[in-house]
């Protein structure tokens, strides 16, 4: 797997958090993730754990029920099949690698493409 550049990756969107795939094989996934103020991926549960490593800024990461504060060093591991979103500060962006596996699947993903359309973290609440 090839070396990951936080600062060389870096994109930024005004209108929805940006990802970066780092590395893919079968079994793993590795993206940096990039949000505004305010931004999010919506909460949703596919069939992979997650580990989620914030870089800089602070939000909240969602797992089931609970949501961790997160500031940069906090590592979040969630387990396959439960809920999980990750929301940066309102007034800050947030930065952090996430780690998947196995890779979700597109359909895994409907719940993040209709949460972001309708601009909502849980769309399952």
């Amino acid at each position: 797997m090839p070396a990951v550049d936080f600062d060389a990756e870096r994109t930024l969107d005004a209108d929805r958090f940006v990802v970066r795939e780092a590395a893919r094989t079968e079994r793993t996934k590795v993206i940096c993730g990039y949000f505004e103020p305010g931004q999010f991926i919506p909460v949703h549960a596919p069939e992979s754990d997650v580990v989620v490593s914030v870089w800089a800024g602070t939000g909240i990461v969602r797992e089931g029920d609970e949501e961790h504060r997160v500031e940069p060093g906090d590592v979040v591991a969630v387990e396959a099949g439960t809920p999980r979103g990750v929301k940066a500060d309102d007034d800050g962006r947030l930065e952090a690698l996430l780690v998947t596996a196995p890779p979700p699947t597109d359909a895994e993903h409907g719940p993040v493409r209709e949460g972001l359309r309708r601009g909502e973290f849980d769309p399952g609440a």
